[in-house]
């Protein structure tokens, strides 16, 4: 960056207050609140962490299981204590998964404008993993930064997906397919590191072109293995501890729509793999792609004081690398459509349950049902709605009538049976129903709705 960019860069955009904002508020978690067993595998965590553990210590000291007539502080027999999981080095050596291989080194890059890169410190031969890395799996959408109003005073700081601001810099270090909405950021240390040499020439050595490339871990594999088990013990799922001896699924993240997979963000893996020999001391390169060296080149033309924006751009994939079904997809989670209604409505008491469009899975193990009701329940229910107050209780919060103003995300509980006027037209039992009411922001509207649910 010039003196010009480095000294007017702000701190921060309007769109990151509104960001911390929408988690302060609770309409997203910030996962440096969350407790440790319920952080993201991509969360940095204490050395002595482990899922076992938690679900250990929680059998053990929360009390008593009836279907195991288990009682409180007794030895669970699984998951295992602290002790009982610590591996020998000979183990992680045996099955561990080296994320570089020692013979590579950063340094100030050959490529102009490149800054600092990926050197070998010795003689790598072709085929050669060189480097391994997790990935972070994330939705595209995520990297973009929206307009926002910071001194929005009427409802919270809304962010106005209509006009985009910028993109974030670690768009930069994203690899990605244009017609897919999730893109992979390695974490592995290096990996970032390792710059742009444009499409391979072949074999000559120090040519200033790519000389490595990235795969998914081939079948049998240590990483292959090991990732293999960790992506399967997805959230949720009971943990089951590595077994060297049991062949896992086969990088089952292919299989998958890109919303389960960003679900298990930093449980997949590729490598990098030397294209050639790679001399000592030459520096690592891949192809970024023609659409990330077609918008660099467009960028690098330009005098940097008229230039819109700062770079950014992802980079691309290998050809094949994302399956189809990765391609061409939604990252919205919608409800599968079950049935034509109209012409052949639900018979009353007919239960059927919802499931997500991208993988056929049940919404909710409990409560996610449609359910066919007896014709003219909806007049029904709103005529009774009228007769207890709610439908004017709800008039009331929308127009913030005096002593009926909430704040965003506020909530109160009222008895709208006393907004009645007529108040022998109602029962004892209606006046003091409770009723819950919560103001809450919709990303379609740029305004607070309000939900009233019985209490």
């Amino acid at each position: 960056l010039d003196f010009r960019e480095r000294s007017q860069c702000p701190k921060e955009l309007p769109t990151e207050k509104g960001k911390r904002d929408r988690i302060t508020v609770g309409m997203a978690v910030d996962s440096s609140d969350l407790e440790d067993e319920n952080k993201p595998y991509s969360e940095y965590r204490r050395n002595d962490y482990h899922p076992s553990t938690i679900e250990y210590d929680k059998m053990r000291f929360e009390g008593f299981d009836k279907s195991k007539k288990q009682k409180k502080g007794q030895e669970p027999p699984v998951p295992h204590h602290p002790k009982q999981i610590t591996k020998e080095l000979s183990d992680l050596e045996d099955h561990g998964v080296c994320l570089s291989f020692g013979k590579l080194r950063v340094g100030r890059s050959f490529k102009e404008q490149a800054g600092r890169g990926v050197f070998s410190t010795t003689h790598i031969q072709k085929g050669e993993t060189i480097l391994t890395s997790p990935l972070l799996a994330i939705k595209r959408d995520d990297f973009t930064i929206y307009k926002s109003d910071p001194e929005q005073k009427f409802v919270r700081d809304v962010v106005d997906k209509s006009t985009i601001v910028g993109y974030e810099l670690l768009l930069n270090y994203a690899f990605g397919h244009s017609d897919s909405p999730m893109l992979l950021v390695p974490s592995a240390p290096l990996a970032n590191f390792i710059n742009h040499g444009g499409p391979s020439v072949g074999e000559k050595p120090k040519s200033n072109s790519a000389n490595v490339f990235v795969r998914w871990p081939e079948e049998g594999s240590k990483a292959a293995q090991l990732f293999g088990w960790a992506y399967t013990n997805g959230f949720g799922d009971k943990y089951q501890d590595f077994d060297p001896t049991t062949s896992y699924e086969h990088n089952p993240w292919l299989k998958m729509h890109p919303i389960d997979v960003m679900e298990r963000s930093g449980k997949l893996v590729f490598e990098y793999v030397a294209l050639r020999d790679i001399h000592n001391n030459e520096e690592i390169l891949i192809d970024y792609g023609p659409l990330w060296e077609n918008a660099w080149n467009s960028f690098s033309t330009v005098h940097p004081y008229a230039r819109s924006g700062y770079f950014r751009h992802s980079i691309g994939v290998p050809p094949n690398l994302y399956p189809p079904n990765w391609l061409h997809v939604s990252d919205k989670y919608e409800i599968k459509e079950i049935k034509d209604f109209e012409s052949n409505p639900l018979k009353p008491g007919e239960v059927l349950p919802l499931t997500w469009a991208h993988n056929g899975k049940p919404v909710s193990s409990k409560y996610a049902y449609a359910v066919g009701l007896p014709e003219g329940f909806s007049d029904k229910f709103l005529k009774y709605s009228e007769e207890i107050g709610v439908v004017d209780l709800y008039n009331k919060l929308l127009a913030e009538q005096e002593g009926y103003h909430l704040p965003s995300d506020g909530f109160a509980v009222y008895k709208p049976g006393h907004l009645v006027s007529n108040q022998t037209a109602i029962g004892q039992v209606e006046r003091d129903m409770e009723f819950f009411a919560h103001r809450y922001h919709s990303d379609q509207f740029n305004f607070n709705m309000v939900s009233i649910v019985r209490y």
